[in-house]
């Protein structure tokens, strides 16, 4: 694995997935002289992933149904 010019490289992806890496996950650097970790940023008040998928789904919606009419369409009532 080779770093780029600009100081990137890739994280493999079985890595990644092991480490629970996804898209737009905030990580750090730690340096201890010898090596160096790569660690997941602690939670600020930056909304979560969960949070911004919501977010950007609000309102969305162009069908007007009731709760209980969607209910009946997933049961197949």
């Amino acid at each position: 694995m080779r770093i780029t010019s600009k100081g990137q490289v890739t994280i493999p992806a079985e890595i990644r997935e092991r480490a629970g890496l996804l898209p737009q996950t905030e990580v750090e650097f730690e340096f201890d002289g010898k090596v160096v970790r790569i660690i997941r940023a602690k939670a600020g008040n930056k909304p979560g992933r969960g949070s911004r998928v919501v977010a950007h789904l609000r309102g969305r919606g162009d069908v007007a149904m009731s709760t209980d009419e969607i209910m009946a369409l997933t049961r197949n009532d």
